[in-house]
């Protein structure tokens, strides 16, 4: 509640952080960033679409550097929603293992500089991983359940590769969206069947480690793709006790995996059917 007193009126000012974009705006004016400037909203997946946007504005020439990712917070209002849909885990989540129970909610943020490959070097800057491509789609199937044959998220990884112009055998690693409920691991799995078949390509879902971030998820995850691809190791997916035999999958464990992946996928898929996918590829 707001008191107004002695027939004074409340300032302006105090509506600023309820606006969608709040964030967005408070960051551009700390930093004095007069380019283009958005705030992209699609649930679970705002963060990947985000990196996906600020690329594209690159490509096309609007912008020379741009800024993407996403930040959450944890509230009671978030936690109560997602426990009335019986989506919450009452220990650390385990994502495609065979008794998985549910989501950990997360916070947290992160934050990804892009630019042109030029634009780097002219600076001497340290370039971590180049932008391959991406893809987005939606389900239209229900606002908070996945397609359960995974549709919109093979559509939206083959979109991915089709961006980047590569084929499923290039990819060396997945970050799965992963959230460890029952139906969204399992139509995952089988959307990841149908675009790179029964090969063993290694999977794992760092929300093991870090919890449902929700709309700072995608940019998280896709900055755990980079330094994968930086440092030359594969996420683990911790907690993981017994894969789910219902799933013909390369699940990565507990402990990570020493590789040099040279394409990483990072899938990011939300409520209402919002999926994008990443592909990131090893700095030359």
């Amino acid at each position: 509640m707001i008191a107004i007193d002695s027939g004074g009126s409340p300032s302006p000012e105090l509506l600023v952080p309820h606006q969608p974009a709040s964030v967005t705006d408070q960051v551009a004016r700390a930093f004095r960033i007069g380019g283009p400037r958005t705030t992209i909203m699609t649930a679970c997946s705002s963060s990947a679409t985000a990196i996906g946007y600020a690329a594209d504005c690159i490509r096309l020439g609007k912008s020379a550097v741009a800024i993407a990712g996403g930040a959450e917070g944890l509230c009671r209002l978030t936690y109560a929603g997602f426990s009335s849909l019986r989506a919450m885990s009452v220990e650390p989540c385990r994502p495609f293992d065979a008794e998985r129970s549910g989501l950990t909610l997360g916070e947290g943020a992160a934050v990804m500089v892009l630019e042109s490959l030029d634009h780097a070097c002219a600076r001497g800057a340290t370039v971590l991983a180049q932008f391959a491509g991406y893809g987005i789609s939606a389900d239209g199937y229900h606002m908070t359940a996945p397609h359960p044959e995974g549709d919109g998220a093979a559509r939206a990884m083959l979109a991915a590769l089709d961006d980047a112009g590569l084929s499923a055998e290039t990819i060396d690693y997945i970050n799965a969206h992963g959230t460890a409920t029952p139906h969204n691991d399992a139509a995952e799995a089988r959307a990841i069947a149908k675009v790179f078949g029964t090969r063993a390509i290694p999977i794992s879902s760092t929300k093991s480690m870090v919890g449902h971030t929700l709309g700072a998820a995608g940019a998280i995850e896709a900055c755990a793709s980079v330094i994968a691809l930086a440092e030359g190791f594969l996420p683990p997916t911790a907690n993981l006790r017994k894969v789910d035999s219902a799933f013909e999958l390369d699940i990565i464990g507990p402990s990570a995996r020493e590789q040099r992946p040279r394409f990483v996928l990072s899938n990011s898929f939300a409520f209402g059917g919002n999926n994008t996918a990443l592909i990131f590829a090893r700095s030359p």
